[in-house]
C-alpha cells in the first residue's frame, strides 16, 4: 500500500515537471502540443488538416508548433463579458 501511494506521489511529480518543462519549450511536437492543450492526438491532427491551427512541417514529416503561436490562437474569438458589452454598446451610442 504504501509503495502504490509513492508510486502515485512520483507519478504526479512527474506531470509537473513536465507540463513545467512544456511552458519553456519554444517549439512543441505534436505529442508536446497535446499535453500543453489539453486535446486528443485526433483533434489536434484534425485541426493541422483543415488548417485551423498553425504549424510546421519541415521535409513534409513531424508536425511543429511554435508555443507563442498556440498561445495566440487559444486566445482567439474572445467572449465579452457583460460589463465589457456594455460599455461597449455605450461608446457605440455616445459615437466613440
Amino acid at each position: 500500500m504504501n509503495n502504490e501511494v509513492t508510486l502515485k506521489s512520483l507519478q504526479q511529480q512527474i506531470a509537473q515537471i513536465t507540463s513545467l518543462l512544456l511552458t519553456q519549450k519554444e517549439v512543441l511536437t505534436i505529442e508536446e502540443c497535446c499535453l500543453y492543450m489539453g486535446l486528443s492526438k485526433a483533434y489536434l491532427y484534425k485541426l493541422t488538416h483543415f488548417r485551423q491551427i498553425p504549424f510546421y512541417k519541415p521535409n513534409g514529416k513531424k508536425i511543429y508548433f511554435k508555443r507563442t503561436e498556440i498561445n495566440s490562437w487559444l486566445l482567439n474569438n474572445k467572449s465579452l463579458s457583460d460589463e465589457e458589452m456594455e460599455t461597449a454598446a455605450a461608446n457605440h451610442v455616445v459615437g466613440l
